[in-house]
């Protein structure tokens, strides 16, 4: 096992094109709290793999995240990578950990990546269950995938092309600000109010790394979140990862139909 992180990537892609008999592929998601129940409505299936079977990554060790890598080819002909687990920050493994499916899917030939997940929302109007576009980031993670004096421009992190093609699925769709904490403790509401000042609209613990990769590498991004409760001291009720899964259980046959749109038309 190599030391080198894009080495790493480079081997994990070889494996899979070995695996599945695939030189590439054009687009890679990574589907987050809630979103996984997506994954079996984005195309013909093309074959699956467990990810702890792929170089560098590691068994999900959340509930609630699957732990699998499916290849499909969508509506509009294009074959996509989907991943059903990630590593997060908080797991303690560094950035690189957190990023190696990125690096994989780019080092694979994607030039296109999807990052969803579930957060929680400061805007009142946005009831759990609501998707909201990301139109940009703030990372409080203090970490960062980059590795030394690399100057990575992201002032448009999230594309707003892919945007429009969201919107062309559900014109509905609001965009916000999504915020990074470290985790895996919630935010405590100073902290929401705090991210609310900065300029934030959702609080979450995953993606922002992610796209950091995604850009160094090259890659569109689209970011979906999906708001899965009221952020810490925005509602009456405590928090609780239970209450995130169901909100997902229950956005399921929605997520999945905007996924399928939005990926036909990649």
């Amino acid at each position: 096992m190599t030391d080198d992180p894009f080495a790493l990537a480079a081997s994990a892609a070889d494996f899979l094109r070995s695996h599945f008999g695939t030189d590439g592929v054009d687009i890679a998601l990574v589907l987050g709290s809630g979103w996984s129940s997506g994954a079996d409505q984005l195309g013909e299936p093309l074959g699956e793999i467990e990810l702890g079977a792929v170089p560098g990554f590691s068994k999900p060790v959340v509930s609630g995240h699957g732990g699998a890598l499916k290849l499909v080819r969508t509506t509009g002909g294009r074959v996509a990578a989907i991943f059903t687990g990630r590593t997060h920050f908080y797991e303690g493994r560094g950035a690189d950990a957190v990023v190696h499916g990125v690096r994989t899917a780019a080092a694979w030939g994607a030039s296109t990546l999807v990052l969803t997940n579930g957060c929680g929302g400061l805007n009142p109007a946005w009831a759990p269950g609501t998707v909201v576009l990301i139109n940009d980031h703030i990372n409080l993670t203090g970490a960062t995938p980059l590795h030394g004096a690399t100057f990575i421009d992201l002032s448009e992190a999230y594309s707003s092309r892919l945007r429009d093609v969201a919107r062309a699925v559900d014109p509905a769709l609001p965009e916000g600000v999504y915020v990074q904490f470290r985790g895996p403790q919630y935010e405590t509401p100073a902290e929401v109010r705090m991210a609310g000042i900065l300029g934030g609209d959702l609080v979450g613990m995953s993606t922002t790394l992610e796209t950091i990769a995604a850009r160094e590498a090259g890659l569109e991004v689209l970011g979906l979140s999906l708001v899965t409760n009221a952020a810490a001291g925005m509602g009456d009720s405590n928090l609780d990862h239970a209450e995130v899964l169901q909100a997902g259980r229950d956005a399921g046959p929605r997520l999945a139909a905007l996924l399928a749109g939005i990926v036909g038309r990649l």
